[in-house]
């Protein structure tokens, strides 16, 4: 009869509640980092695959240029081209593959060379424009500096002040 008659005090039911929630809670926060870098490899992922597929994009257009071209390919090498090639001697092969070297870089760098040639009229503006910069620099310094001297006075005087 004492058993039937007892009933839980309602602290002790809060209590078990609150030690679920606090479990429920770890469960929550042990999960949480492993679905966090789940979420970031399955992006990244899908970032890598983005750039794959667009590389293999490019493979297919160039690849569908060339079966549209395929009749002019084959023609030119059926085409015999020794009659159309200048005979070079054996022993100036070497010294051939280091021009050819050499123009292919040239021909890299041919867009800068052009633009540093572009820019030789504007120099004589650069540099005015960067003579005008170092002055106000000089004067901004200047500036600074005697602020910083004011500055250093007040301190001094600050420090006068207190100390009396």
């Amino acid at each position: 009869t004492l058993d039937l008659t007892c009933r839980k005090a309602p602290c002790f039911v809060k209590f078990s509640e609150m030690e679920k929630v606090v479990n429920i809670q770890a469960e929550i926060n042990e999960v949480q980092p492993l679905l966090l870098s789940v979420t970031i490899v399955s992006t990244s992922q899908f970032y890598f695959i983005g750039k794959k597929y667009e590389v293999l994009q490019d493979m297919n257009r160039h690849l569908e240029a060339v079966l549209k071209e395929k009749k002019a390919l084959r023609k030119r090498l059926i085409k015999p081209r020794c009659q159309e090639s200048m005979p070079i001697e054996a022993t100036f092969h070497k010294y051939l593959v280091e021009l050819l070297a050499e123009a292919v870089t040239f021909i890299e760098k041919l867009e800068s060379h052009l633009q540093t040639v572009r820019s030789i009229p504007q120099i004589p503006n650069i540099m005015k424009n960067m003579d005008t910069a170092l002055t106000k620099t000089e004067v901004l310094v200047m500036e600074l500096e005697e602020l910083a001297e004011q500055i250093l006075k007040w301190r001094e005087l600050q420090k006068e002040v207190y100390s009396d």
